[in-house]
């Protein structure tokens, strides 16, 4: 199984590294491509100085292939090249624009363009709140293109305690759209519920 997957600028690093390693213990082949404002993200956030696929994947052994953001020329820009879909996480404001009007100035909007030309599976995560009414515009034509919009909004029925099990409950909610099993503890079960944790005061 072949997954694109893109990181651009909004706040939500944890997100992709999660998502990625979900991928990576699966045995998916990853075609990453980051944005400058996204290498930006993985050192503010994740304290990586460059791109570093291990640490995204959590293991030496990934199978992580890392494609230039400008190489419009890429393999990842043609339909030709078959994969099982395309997930861009987090997803700015901008790349949501770019994506929703057909631009293809960089690898990760071609490539979007080429998804959802090819009828392939597009998942956005855009990270952002409030909307502006552009954002709401952007959703509709991409919704009505039959693009997957799958803002980062964590579940708390599960009654999580952790940043982390927060974080997998949006990880795998994507690895499910984009059909590949995992282990992660997101699925609604009132006989496994846990006790709501106690506030601080």
């Amino acid at each position: 199984m072949d997954i694109v997957t893109a990181i651009t600028g909004a706040s939500g690093a944890l997100y992709a590294q999660r998502f990625i390693s979900g991928l990576v213990a699966a045995g998916v082949r990853v075609h990453l491509v980051v944005s400058p404002l996204g290498r930006r993200l993985l050192h503010d956030e994740l304290g990586m100085e460059t791109v570093d696929p291990a640490a995204l994947a959590g293991t030496a052994e990934h199978g992580i292939t890392l494609y230039n953001y400008n190489d419009v020329g890429s393999k990842l820009a043609s339909g030709s090249f078959l994969h099982d879909g395309m997930v861009i996480v987090p997803c700015s404001s901008n790349t949501l624009a770019e994506v929703a009007h057909g631009l293809g100035g960089n690898l990760i909007s071609r490539a979007a363009a080429v998804t959802m030309k090819e009828r392939r599976k597009l998942i956005l995560v855009h990270r952002e709140m409030p909307l502006s009414p552009i954002d709401v515009n952007n959703y509709q034509v991409l919704s009505q293109a039959g693009v997957i919009l799958a803002p980062a909004n964590p579940g708390f029925y599960l009654n999580p305690t952790t940043v982390g099990e927060v974080v997998d409950f949006v990880a795998g909610k994507l690895l499910d759209l984009i059909g590949v099993r995992h282990a992660m503890d997101t699925r609604w079960d009132p006989k496994n519920l846990r006790p709501p944790a106690k506030l601080p005061e």
